[in-house]
């Protein structure tokens, strides 16, 4: 008779795979939209206080600010210009992330058999922010007789 020397072979396989996404915090977020805000503008206060000056031709203005919304006359027949900019803005931010596991193992059984198993586990979370603005410009410009710059006057708000 033969003797087999059998070794029961154990061995354990196992692997892990781990991804973790990352997640923003609302203040994160928050920073992000307020970032998005900042964006640039054709007809600012700004664009008006360094380049609309008394003396100024007309065609000196529609180049700086466009055409006007609105242009009306005096009692002396003197143009006056309106611009009228109003914007509205909504920005969100969001994200969504989490940790998803998936285990996956296996051991030999004597000889000839295989067990094994798989494992998972998961969490989602998510977060984000939100922000609705208004602007609104409004420019007025007064002409002369000889369609001029003799005088203007602006409003900002922003809410």
């Amino acid at each position: 008779m033969r003797k087999m020397s059998s070794i029961l072979p154990i061995a354990a396989c196992a692997l892990g795979l781990a991804l973790l996404t990352g997640c923003k915090t609302a203040q994160q977020h928050a920073a992000d939209v307020q970032a998005a805000n900042t964006q640039d503008e054709r007809i600012s206060v700004g664009t008006v206080q360094r380049e609309i000056k008394v003396g100024m031709s007309s065609a000196d203005v529609v180049s700086v600010l466009g055409s006007p919304n609105m242009v009306t006359t005096d009692s002396q027949r003197r143009e006056n210009w309106v611009y009228d900019k109003i914007s509205t803005e909504q920005v969100y931010s969001a994200s969504s992330g989490g940790v998803n596991a998936l285990i996956l193992g296996g051991a030999l059984i004597g000889n000839r058999g295989l067990a094994g198993g798989a494992g998972g586990a998961g969490y989602q979370s998510g977060s984000g922010a939100a922000k609705t603005s208004q602007r609104t410009l409004t420019i007025i410009i007064k002409f002369d007789e000889n369609s001029q710059v003799r005088d203007f006057a602006y409003r900002y708000s922003s809410f």
